[in-house]
């Protein structure tokens, strides 16, 4: 099995009251016996795992069950690129309309900002794999009928319904992240690593999804990419959900449990920064199309996003590999304000040079800066977010994401059809400096917040 990470030595983790103690394998006739807590760094159990030459990237990956969680997690996370493009293809092909087709898939995208926040709430509140299942069921269900309402020519507003209902569909990165956040609380050097590996995850997720999608439906039967994509999420979230031994425990009960994460200190200038980073996203996509159509190279648009998402990804990854040292909110402000910077480039070579190569290079460029922001920004959520309400916090944060995304959008779509595709990059642009200004604008409060947190360990 691929990912299988048992093992004669491997060390079980065994949760006693509120602490997790390592109880290394005994023979049949001696009795386990507990050590002392696993986060002691004289007496951290043997892993067995990726060999050394992997670097941050191996240790992490050498504690017992993170390959098997995190190999599932792809699984079911790749559909998530694979769902919005299948539905827009499925729907404009069957009903010959790209409105209802957008119309349908903008109905899904606000039903999960609505929806997920409470599912990641009683992730927090019942567990991972307790409101997993059947919130995955739900939702491959939903993808099923929705496939089926157009396979058979079902009303229209059957559509909206089915695509509707998909918005249970758990929020399987915060969960993983979860899981890295409560495996490394001690070490905070691993959990950047592991959390620059979920960006990158992300990344490689949202770049390979659409490119299969697309495969799937025009090669095989419009229906492929949804009925494809189902699958893959119900088999994989569900196995992830299998991997218990990895599962955070849940958080004693606190006095603001009935608290929204949004209301806690310094997070909403987060979520603020997720909303314009979303809009980076979701406008560059609309202008990167209307320019390659624009020069006669529509098909190429897809290959010249991808470089976007491998430069964030190869970014990601690199990031990982650093120490970084001083308070993270500082940390933020850098990458943010990078991201600043570099945005700017491709408004530049579109109405430089005009050429698409060109362009390419610049979205290749400004997409280093995304990830590293991403990591960042996400290591404060976890740090600002009381432990009982963890995967609310961090759903939340992909919630304000994909908010920004549906902004972006549309405000490049309008500047695309008012104006020109060149000036469209100015939204990417624009938004990256809204993003600027708000972490500045909140830097103080955001210091004050991290400085008083009770979230994962780390740096000041």
């Amino acid at each position: 099995m691929p990912f299988d990470d048992s093992g004669a030595r491997t060390p079980l983790l065994a949760l006693s009251g509120d602490r997790l103690i390592a109880v290394a394998r005994a023979p049949a006739d001696h009795p386990d016996r507990p050590d002392r807590p696993t986060g002691h760094p004289t007496n951290r159990p043997r892993r067995s795992g990726p060999p050394r030459f992997l670097g941050p990237y191996g240790r992490i990956f050498a504690e017992p069950g993170s390959r098997a969680f995190t190999g599932w997690n792809l699984l079911g996370r790749l559909p998530m690129g694979m769902f919005g493009i299948s539905a827009i293809i499925m729907i404009a092909g069957s009903r010959g309309s790209y409105a209802l087709a957008g119309a349908v898939t903008a109905t899904g995208l606000a039903a999960t900002a609505l929806v997920a926040p409470w599912t990641a709430r009683l992730a927090d509140r019942y567990g991972q794999a307790r409101t997993a299942v059947p919130a995955t069921l739900i939702s491959g269900s939903a993808s099923i009928a929705l496939l089926l309402c157009v396979r058979y020519d079902a009303p229209a507003w059957t559509l909206f319904a089915a695509y509707a209902c998909t918005a249970t569909t758990p929020n399987t990165g915060g969960m993983s992240r979860a899981r890295w956040a409560h495996l490394f609380r001690a070490d905070p050097a691993s959990l950047h690593t592991a959390n620059s590996f979920e960006q990158a995850a992300d990344e490689v997720c949202f770049m390979l999804g659409p490119v299969l999608a697309a495969f799937l439906c025009t090669t095989l039967f419009p229906e492929a990419g949804t009925l494809t994509g189902a699958l893959l999420m119900c088999a994989g979230t569900l196995l992830f959900a299998a991997q218990r031994r990895t599962e955070p425990p849940l958080a004693p009960r606190t006095a603001e449990r009935g608290r929204s994460p949004i209301r806690v200190p310094g997070l909403p200038v987060l979520l603020l920064t997720f909303i314009s980073t979303g809009a980076v996203f979701g406008s560059m996509e609309v202008a990167t199309v209307a320019f390659a159509d624009g020069q006669g190279h529509q098909a190429a648009a897809g290959t010249v996003l991808a470089l976007q998402a491998a430069g964030s990804c190869a970014a990601g990854l690199l990031y990982g590999l650093l120490h970084p040292t001083g308070p993270p909110t500082r940390r933020f402000l850098f990458c943010v304000g990078a991201m600043a910077a570099l945005m700017p480039l491709p408004l530049a070579g579109a109405t430089g040079t005009g050429s698409l190569p060109v362009i390419a290079g610049c979205l290749l460029l400004a997409g280093m800066a995304t990830a590293p922001t991403m990591v960042t920004a996400m290591q404060l959520v976890q740090r600002l977010t009381p432990p009982d309400r963890l995967n609310e916090g961090m759903t939340l944060a992909v919630t304000g994401l994909l908010g920004g995304i549906a902004a972006g959008s549309a405000t490049g779509g309008w500047t695309v059809q008012h104006l020109t595709p060149a000036i469209a990059y100015a939204v990417p642009a624009g938004a990256a400096a809204l993003a600027l200004a708000t972490a500045v604008a909140g830097a103080g409060a955001l210091r004050r917040a991290a400085a008083g947190a009770r979230g994962c360990p780390g740096e000041l």
